[in-house]
């Protein structure tokens, strides 16, 4: 595709300059993008009524237009997300190591950017500007691919940010939008491997299985989150309910909400009626097991697909387990190495659950939805990798970067 070839090479070109960027002047271009992004809010709000009035048309829930919306609230904390880059510390240059070997060689190991990173992306502006904020930090230049339902608002963001670099006389192609958004576009960045170093897909389970798939560029996995809170015989019940509402509805349609309820059959008569009682006011469809089912009064029978789907909505499955082992068993069952946590005051019940749960985040008496990079304090984050190699949990700065070695001789020669 002529599009990404072109994207690609402006991407590779860009790189080369921006590694060689200090920290000071990475720091005054984002706070300078930072400062245009308020600005000229109204241009990217304008853009974002296009996006929103297309979805309405289209017929999106309300729970993902969610997603895609943007008001003065969230266009300043886009803003403050550009700005907590900039006051992080810099990972590029930096020497973890240094020792010298028997042949009196010094040798280190220093962090360098990636190269060009490319980003497919679902409906969600915000990735566009925390994902150019990270990769700019880390030198690297960065080809996004978001959706098209969003492609008005991220278009705006990007000419705000690609203004900026222009005003620094640094290279547009630092940060770049793919305009084409039919599928052509996402398999063709998939092989994209004469310019694009890594690929990272962040959106729903059927993106991130095609990219697996079918790319050809190394790619880092993010996204799908089937995450499940546990509440344990020992578990404070009030502490429990407040929990359980808040991971399943401060924001239903993102990957760290809580899909699962995994409760021990103990607990079954006297927290159920409470958190449906509570999750009433959200009107949560509740889809539970046979031995939950006679503790509520609004809920469906559970299937078996409830237990391996990421809902994105205001629906709620209901497992019940006899003990901690059964839950774990469950949990690591269908979950996607996303968020876990259990409710407990048994300190032993919870650290065996940290120990066992295979995720990158694991919870002890605490909602799933703090699974952030903003929140972890990377002042932002890339996606929230939830496979084992190089990176693993909301990525920042430090999982951008790769390392060489660098080694000091005085005319050494291997005999």
């Amino acid at each position: 595709m002529e599009e990404l070839n072109q994207l690609g090479q402006q991407a590779k070109s860009a790189a080369q300059t921006l590694a060689l960027l200090s920290t000071s002047e990475k720091n005054n271009v984002l706070e300078q993008m930072a400062n245009a992004l308020i600005e000229k809010s109204h241009i990217i709000l304008a853009a974002n009524d296009q996006d929103l009035a297309k979805a309405q048309e289209n017929g999106i829930s309300e729970v993902m237009q969610d997603r895609l919306r943007l008001n003065e609230e969230r266009v300043h904390a886009l803003a403050d997300g550009l700005r907590q880059v900039a006051a992080l510390s810099d990972p590029i240059g930096e020497v973890e190591k240094m020792w010298v070997n028997e042949d009196g060689l010094r040798i280190g190991k220093q962090r360098v950017p990636l190269g060009v990173i490319g980003m497919i992306f679902e409906s969600r502006p915000n990735v566009t500007t925390d994902a150019a904020s990270l990769c700019f930090k880390t030198g690297n230049a960065v080809i996004l691919r978001g959706g098209k339902e969003a492609f008005h608002s991220n278009l705006a963001l990007v000419n705000i940010m690609q203004e900026t670099l222009e005003k620094n006389h640094l290279p547009k192609g630092a940060i770049q939008l793919v305009h084409d958004t039919t599928r052509a576009s996402s398999t063709a960045m998939m092989k994209l491997t004469d310019y694009l170093d890594v690929l990272i897909p962040r959106g729903g389970a059927g993106l991130i299985r095609t990219v697996k798939e079918q790319a050809t560029v190394p790619i880092i996995e993010t996204g799908t989150g089937n995450c499940h809170v546990y509440v344990h015989q020992d578990a404070d019940l009030e502490m429990a309910k407040n929990i359980v509402v808040n991971a399943k509805t401060q924001r239903p349609s993102v990957c760290n909400a809580m899909e699962t309820l995994v409760v021990h059959e103990d607990v079954l008569a006297e927290f159920l009626p409470m958190v449906e009682q509570a999750l009433a006011f959200w009107h949560v469809e509740l889809r539970a097991d046979e031995r939950a089912l006679p503790f509520l009064k609004n809920a469906i029978p559970a299937t078996e697909a409830d237990w391996g789907t990421e809902f994105l909505d205001y629906i709620l499955a209901i497992k019940t387990v006899d003990h901690l082992e059964e839950a774990i068993l469950h949990i690591n069952r269908y979950n996607t190495k996303h968020s876990e946590s259990i409710i407990t005051n048994d300190y032993m019940a919870s650290q065996k659950f940290l120990q066992q749960i295979d995720a990158a985040v694991v919870y002890i008496n605490a909602s799933t939805r703090f699974t952030d990079g903003f929140v972890f304090g990377f002042g932002a984050e890339i996606g929230i990798s939830t496979q084992k190699l190089h990176a693993r949990g909301p990525m920042g700065l430090a999982e951008l970067t790769s390392t060489k070695y660098i080694v000091y001789g005085e005319g050494q020669v291997r005999g």
